[in-house]
């Protein structure tokens, strides 16, 4: 499925054409030709833009035009870290005491900077990648793409949106719903009962699980919801179900399988309980026959399991009663989710379109998921760009040997192909998470922003528009809202820690066969630890590790995060080499301290490394001169921020959530003029806050809530003009000023 890897070509080029656009006649431009050459190179990327369609038609069935677009991504990935580079070392040289002195001073300076050294000049360096832009570019001719685009081909500039509100009519799944509740009653007087729900990838196995969790006949069970995925861990597993009937988290969760079986027994004993174990794919007897042994009740009480799985041989073999067979929908009922999805009773066109609407409806061949991405993406579609979906060369490749998933994963495909750049981009760089894992709206549009893949229009802001990359995602059905009972480890204890409130509809999931559509697309860009290591993946852009102790050995990383580590020191020299990061996600490491090289992070814009355990954030962090955003949330052992806090000058957002011990916040707070959000609730011992409200003007969120020792809150806050969220003390409102 390589055909998928040369699409985000033009979505990269894209973002570094508006890069080299913001900086043109900025301050990257002190020697007299930087403009010029800048200018010229942009024109140069243009040129091949308008021929990157074709590539792309081209790519799916030809190697060549693949390799040819991976070529140019690279070095569009190498032309934007050059260029931040150069910023990152310009704005180093102008330090606040560079700031006072004379113009003709500094520019002196700068120039010497820019000619002498062992370095090599920013000049030299803009020549050769001029020259290296020109050999890729010539490489084109001989492809003889063409310029523009095919007018039947499908190119949705802007993908309907869907709300937040979950849908309640599913199509084609009422009958097998009652079916199985018919199944479960009769079987029911046993102590444990299994009802293995199989099939295919996208037919709709956790909907039809969440339609019998959510049933009447269940309402008075406890219930528990576990999501499994490909790694089987027993403990995971236990220690997540002990969690949700508890309702509350253990710190470290019990490690041993005995203990985890007696807590069990103590919660399961007397009580009737409904547990859906969504997406197992572990096929070993001994441990089925744990899992199986692990949930059995031993006192009067009944334990009912719901088992989703891809795999009939793993239904039998976990089975207390007959496995249900998911089996495909009809055409028909295709054609009717698409309808449904594309508001197709509302053209006027329809008596045309209909022939064409039921010929792609049965190459979804049954698969509930493929319809309705299908059908969003045929919303807004013309006669020509829908006969054109029909007759995509993406229904003609095989890789699988079952059609079904074959046309399941063909319908993504299109489904992604037509997509805007700026969405594309955002989507698939979500193959950096984990299968199943729950993905935080806020965070991900932070990480969105810092990696530069979305930009401020005439009428959106950034975060406007990542919003609206949420809605369409969610429309498409590439996100799915999280409708497990219980949030990860991480998250819970986040809680418990801030005392923050969770909203339902922030946190996202994908469907496996999405996200292996994301990991498609990003085949050559997203490097996964296995469990035998984790510093390989040179070439690659994006990595989910899994151990941080390890020194990372590639320069071109450019997002890290940590699935699982249980390590709790990072490597002294655990970044050195990543000079072009620019997020870093922490949050699933338990820290004690940050490594000496964090400094050399220039490019860095996200940080999040939450429950950090040493007493005193490292002075270095402040020269991380590009950061917007800080998250040091639940770490009561830090006891001062760095003095020079305030030369992060671009910091937006900022959450000590729970960072009890601070008491003094440092005086260049103040020159934090660019903070939107900031977070210190549960700060019991912070004083003083209210002498630094008059600068923070572009304050939007603020939350003090639980600080006794803050001070007198200004009643007339009409300096925050833009504040509409104060939360103060164990109450909160939201003000429009």
């Amino acid at each position: 499925m390589a055909e998928l890897g040369g699409m985000l070509a033009a979505a990269i080029l894209k973002v570094v054409g508006e890069q080299i656009g913001s900086v043109i006649g900025g301050q990257i431009a002190l020697k007299m030709n930087f403009d010029e050459d800048l200018n010229k190179t942009k024109m140069e990327l243009e040129g091949v833009d308008a021929l990157l369609e074709d590539a792309r038609r081209r790519s799916i069935t030809d190697r060549s035009t693949r390799l040819w677009l991976k070529r140019l991504k690279d070095f569009m990935y190498e032309i934007s870290d050059m260029i931040d580079e150069f910023e990152a070392d310009t704005q180093a040289i102008i330090q606040p005491s560079a700031r006072k002195s004379s113009f003709k001073n500094y520019l002196a300076t700068m120039i010497s900077c820019l000619t002498i050294g062992p370095e090599i000049t920013m000049a030299n360096k803009m020549d050769k990648m001029r020259q290296g832009l020109e050999v890729i570019t010539d490489q084109h001719r001989k492809f003889e793409l063409m310029e523009g685009t095919n007018a039947s081909e499908p190119k949705v500039t802007d993908i309907r949106e869907t709300s937040s509100t979950l849908e309640t009519h599913v199509i084609g799944r009422t009958g097998e719903k009652e079916k199985i509740l018919a199944s479960l009653s009769k079987s029911m007087k046993k102590e444990i009962t299994i009802l293995p729900i199989y099939g295919i990838g996208g037919l709709g196995k956790t909907t039809l699980a969440k339609m019998v969790y959510n049933s009447s006949q269940f309402r008075e069970y406890s219930q528990v919801w576990v999501y499994v995925s490909q790694t089987f861990d027993l403990k995971k597993i236990g220690n997540s179900i002990i969690s949700q009937l508890s309702q509350k988290e253990n710190e470290s969760g019990y490690t041993g399988k005995e203990m985890i079986h007696n807590s069990l027994q103590k919660l399961i004993a007397n009580k009737n309980i409904l547990i859906v174990l969504d997406d197992l794919w572990e096929d070993n007897n001994s441990h089925l026959e744990e899992l199986m042994g692990l949930l059995k009740v031993e006192e009067s009480g009944k334990v009912v399991v719901i088992v989703t799985t891809r795999y009939e041989g793993i239904a039998k073999k976990i089975c207390t009663i007959q496995p249900h067979k998911l089996v495909p929908l009809t055409d028909d009922q295709c054609w009717n989710i698409i309808k449904q999805k594309s508001d197709f009773e509302l053209r006027d066109d329809k008596e045309e379109l209909h022939h064409i609407g039921q010929d792609i409806a049965s190459k979804c061949r049954g698969v509930a998921l493929a319809a309705q991405s299908l059908g969003h993406m045929l919303h807004s579609l013309s006669f020509d760009e829908r006969e054109s979906v029909r007759n995509s060369d993406f229904w003609n490749l095989s890789d699988s040997e079952d059609t079904s998933l074959t046309h399941a994963l063909a319908s993504l495909k299109l489904s992604y192909s037509v997509m805007p750049s700026y969405l594309k981009i955002c989507f698939a760089y979500c193959a950096i998470f984990p299968k199943g894992y729950k993905i935080v709206k806020d965070d991900l549009i932070h990480q969105w922003i810092s990696l530069g893949f979305i930009k401020a229009t005439n009428n959106l802001s950034t975060w406007k528009l990542g919003e609206k990359c949420i809605r369409q995602l969610l429309g498409l059905s590439f996100l799915e809202h999280s409708k497990s009972a219980l949030v990860s480890y991480a998250f819970v204890l986040l809680f418990v820690t801030t005392g923050m409130d969770y909203e339902n509809d922030r946190l996202f999931t994908m469907h496996d066969l999405v996200h292996d559509l994301a990991r498609l697309v990003m085949v050559d860009e997203v490097h996964v630890a296995s469990k035998q290591g984790n510093t390989g993946g040179g070439c690659c852009h994006f990595a989910l590790l899994n151990d941080c102790s390890k020194p990372l050995e590639s320069s071109k990383i450019r997002a890290l995060r940590f699935m699982e580590c249980d390590k709790s020191e990072l490597h002294d020299a655990a970044f050195s080499s990543a000079k072009s990061m620019r997020v870093l996600d922490l949050s699933e490491c338990s820290m004690h301290k940050f490594p000496d090289s964090i400094h050399v992070l220039k490019q860095l814009r996200y940080l999040s490394a939450p429950r950090i355990h040493d007493a005193e954030i490292p002075d270095s962090i402040t020269k991380l001169s590009k950061l917007i955003y800080l998250n040091l949330h639940g770490s009561p052992k830090i006891l001062a921020l760095p003095e020079s806090i305030g030369e992060i000058e671009g910091l937006m957002y900022l959450d000590l959530a729970g960072c009890s011990r601070i008491e003094e916040l440092p005086e260049s707070f103040s020159r934090l003029k660019e903070l939107v959000h900031l977070d210190l609730s549960n700060c019991y011992g912070v004083r003083g806050i209210s002498v630094f409200l008059g600068s923070l003007t572009q304050l939007q969120y603020l939350n003090l809530s639980y600080c006794p020792n803050i001070g007198e809150i200004p009643e007339d806050l009409s300096g925050l003009s833009k504040l509409h969220s104060l939360k103060l003390w164990a109450d909160s409102f939201n003000s429009s000023t």
